[in-house]
């Protein structure tokens, strides 16, 4: 395991590197090369703070637009299930009471019960044009069914529509776009119509099979409100940006003054996220390999013994699949919160691979490799996790192990090699049948 030490050790390198460079340096000896210094800083500053705000400014609207465009489907979906229902019932007969008229496109729409009250026949496209005048009433969307073929005149395409219609003969799933009409922005929207079994009733004379698109339905509704608000955010944005430049500018001399202070520190930082793998927080491949450089290098000086495990989940896939990669990701980080657990304080762990974990033995002969991996080894064999309180999952692992005296260190210049022992350990693991520990040594050469 990475040590405090280690990362205190690697902070102190790269203070005095700082300080080394830094003292270098030679101080500005004219006040063009300070201007000109300034005047470089300030320019970044100001691009760093346009860039956000343009960001910002980008993502809300991105955000707004997303969202009108998502109440827009929710909108058609609405309908087309409302429309799906009606037609499985072949239609929905209502009271024919004062200003109810019949359907004049509907075959014999209306029909006398024996109490001599008339119902009359409402399909969906007269539904759906009902629903669209008493929406449109409360100022809240506006529907319009048409096709290429309507049979009735109102359901007529309009030139967005017709366009809209003929990309969804090409493939098209949906179409939309924002206008400005009488002063309003309206966002229109339009998704195809299938043909299915139960519309088979009043359009297969029209020659329409069943999976043939028919035509479509657009959504129209106001995003004035929604356009004045983007506009208004955005100008904000704008004046904040024009602001916050201002404010650093008036103290970018402060900021120039304990730049060289926070560098160190900043640096620190960025060399300990370079090292440590995100996810299961120990250390990375491309560390790992540094490490074992650094210890193969140490342990042939001192004349030391130097193990070394690769480690690799069984049947990991099994897991992403069955519970999804968010599930497999907790799993990773708690077999590597476990491994930390069980492993010496001398350690190196650090992710090798996709599932695979190295870990450096320091000073460590074959019996004590051997003995941190079947640690490991039989702990995972008994232990359940449980994700989420309800996710029970168990995991055996494979290892493959190579320790490697003082005097066999000093017969190999390469220190891939412990690597190639180790995996080809790991290996022998796999195939013979996983959940066991495997070791490989320099003398099998």
């Amino acid at each position: 395991m990475y040590t405090q030490d280690d990362f205190q050790h690697q902070g102190e390198k790269m203070i005095r590197f700082f300080k080394v460079k830094n003292d270098k340096k030679q101080r500005p000896k004219s006040s063009k090369i300070w201007s000109n210094f300034i005047l470089n800083i300030s320019l970044v500053i100001i691009i760093f703070v346009i860039g956000i705000f343009i960001g910002f400014i980008i993502r809300n609207s991105r955000l707004i637009n997303n969202e009108v465009l998502s109440r827009a489907r929710s909108y058609f979906v609405d309908i087309v299930l409302t429309r799906r229902w009606n037609a499985n019932y072949g239609g929905v007969y209502v009271e024919k009471k004062e200003g109810v008229l019949s359907n004049p496109y509907l075959e014999n729409p209306d029909i006398n019960t024996v109490d001599g009250k008339v119902y009359t026949k409402k399909n969906p496209a007269l539904m759906t044009r009902e629903i669209s005048t008493y929406a449109e009433k409360e100022g809240l969307f506006k529907f319009h069914i048409t096709s290429l073929k309507p049979l009735n005149p109102d359901n007529r395409a309009d030139a967005f529509e017709q366009l809209a219609l003929q990309r969804f003969e090409e493939g098209e799933k949906e179409d939309f776009k924002t206008i400005k009409e009488k002063g309003r922005f309206l966002f229109r929207y339009m998704a195809p119509l299938y043909v299915e079994e139960s519309c088979l009733l009043c359009h297969a004379k029209q020659g329409y099979k069943s999976g043939d698109i028919r035509g479509g339905i657009s959504v129209t509704f106001d995003v004035s409100r929604i356009k004045s608000m983007i506009k208004w955010q955005n100008n904000i944005l704008i004046i904040l940006s024009i602001l916050s430049a201002a404010v650093l500018l008036g103290i970018i001399y402060f900021f120039i003054t304990r730049l060289s202070n926070k560098l160190s520190d900043a640096y620190s930082k960025i060399e300990e996220m370079a090292m440590v793998d995100d996810l299961m927080q120990i250390l990375n491949r491309r560390f790992f390999f540094n490490r074992l450089q650094e210890e193969f290098k140490r342990a042939r000086r001192y004349n030391l013994h130097l193990g070394c495990i690769l480690m690799d989940i069984d049947h990991f896939k099994k897991i992403n699949d069955s519970y999804g990669h968010q599930t497999g990701d907790m799993v990773l980080k708690l077999i590597a919160s476990r491994i930390k657990a069980k492993c010496r304080k001398t350690d190196i762990i650090a992710r090798y691979g996709g599932e695979e974990i190295g870990i450096i033995l320091p000073s460590a002969d074959e019996n004590e490799a051997c003995g941190v991996a079947e640690k490991i080894r039989n702990f995972f064999e008994n232990e359940t996790f449980i994700i989420d309180d309800k996710i029970k999952i168990k995991v055996t692992v494979s290892l493959g192990v190579v320790a490697a005296a003082p005097e066999e260190l000093k017969e190999i210049e390469d220190y891939n090699l412990i690597i190639r022992l180790a995996d080809n350990a790991l290996y022998e693991a796999k195939k013979n049948g996983r959940n066991r520990t495997e070791v490989a040594r320099l003398t099998e050469l």
